[in-house]
């Protein structure tokens, strides 16, 4: 399934594993100031905002388990499934270019409407 060959693949998935293992600080030493990320909420621009991006997720993670990863020299696709305090079953999958050992660029899909749902569920009760 995977290559552990892959310089891209090596970065992403060290990347996955410090996110995923609740070490946000390491995993961001995985990816580069300049970083831009395109996300379903849209265009994310440098490692300040992708912080305020992933923090509060990595924050409400449970546990996250691999699908698939696979890479090349400067591309690599990791696919997972996680689950948070809000929704149990949540895929996700990120294609990153590495440069340096650094993430420079994120298509991260997942999708959205599981924690739409659940962000409206907690709303209903609070009213």
């Amino acid at each position: 399934m995977t290559d552990h060959t892959s310089p891209a693949l090596q970065t992403a998935l060290a990347y996955h594993e410090a996110w995923t293992g609740k070490d946000f600080e390491r995993a961001m030493t995985y990816i580069a100031d300049d970083i831009i990320c395109d996300a379903p909420a849209g265009r994310i621009e440098g490692a300040a905002a992708y912080r305020a991006f992933m923090g509060p997720f990595v924050q409400m993670l449970i546990g996250a388990e691999m699908i698939a990863a696979f890479g090349d020299d400067k591309t690599a696709l990791v696919m997972y499934v996680t689950e948070t305090v809000p929704v149990k079953h949540a895929p996700g999958a990120e294609c990153v270019t590495v440069t340096g050992g650094k993430i420079t660029y994120s298509r991260f899909l997942f999708d959205r409407t599981p924690f739409e749902a659940a962000r409206q569920a907690v709303r209903h009760v609070a009213t």
